[in-house]
């Protein structure tokens, strides 16, 4: 004698499976929301749905990939400081060669940290306002010109205080 009793939910139909489970009958159950990508008013204060924006996240993410590379490029040659000014009094046309050694290691590796520095926090907020849906192109624009200020002052300093340069300015300002 085989015990021929049906198996939990063989015989059951499907109405009696979603009470059993806890869940509300099928002809209660809301259609299913399409997921619209479109910001509206959030109704009870929810969030709003998130807009995509494709172009924006292109342009935010291409912008970045160039920061970066320059950031190493320009990184690695302010850690070669003298070679960096003097090819660029060179290009001035500065009679003489950077000697302003001490001076030029300190802020040429200060100018690197604050490239790669600036070009992190722009990454972070350029980040946040990508995944909340807002315009970010406009964050790596921004950030690069505060990081390139900041650089350019730390890489002013020991090129006002060497000799050269300053024999330079000094012939230039009194043409």
């Amino acid at each position: 004698m085989t015990d021929q009793r049906p198996q939990y939910g063989e015989i059951a139909t499907l109405e009696e499976q979603r009470k059993a489970a806890g869940l509300p009958p099928l002809d209660e159950t809301p259609p299913p929301a399409a997921a619209a990508p479109v910001r509206e008013a959030a109704p009870s204060g929810a969030p709003a749905p998130v807009r995509p924006r494709p172009v924006d996240r292109f342009v935010t993410i291409a912008l970045l990939a160039y920061g970066l590379v320059n950031v190493v490029v320009t990184g690695m040659s302010y850690l070669d400081f003298p070679t960096a000014m003097n090819r660029m009094m060179s290009v001035l046309g500065v009679d003489g060669e950077f000697t302003n050694f001490a001076q030029g290691k300190v802020w040429g590796t200060v100018a690197a940290i604050v490239l790669a520095a600036g070009w992190s926090i722009t990454a972070y907020f350029s980040i946040r306002r990508l995944r909340s849906g807002k315009a970010s192109w406009w964050v790596p624009l921004a950030g690069a010109a505060v990081t390139l200020l900041a650089a350019s002052i730390c890489a002013a300093i020991p090129l006002m205080n060497d000799p050269a340069f300053i024999d330079f300015v000094a012939k230039t300002a009194g043409q």
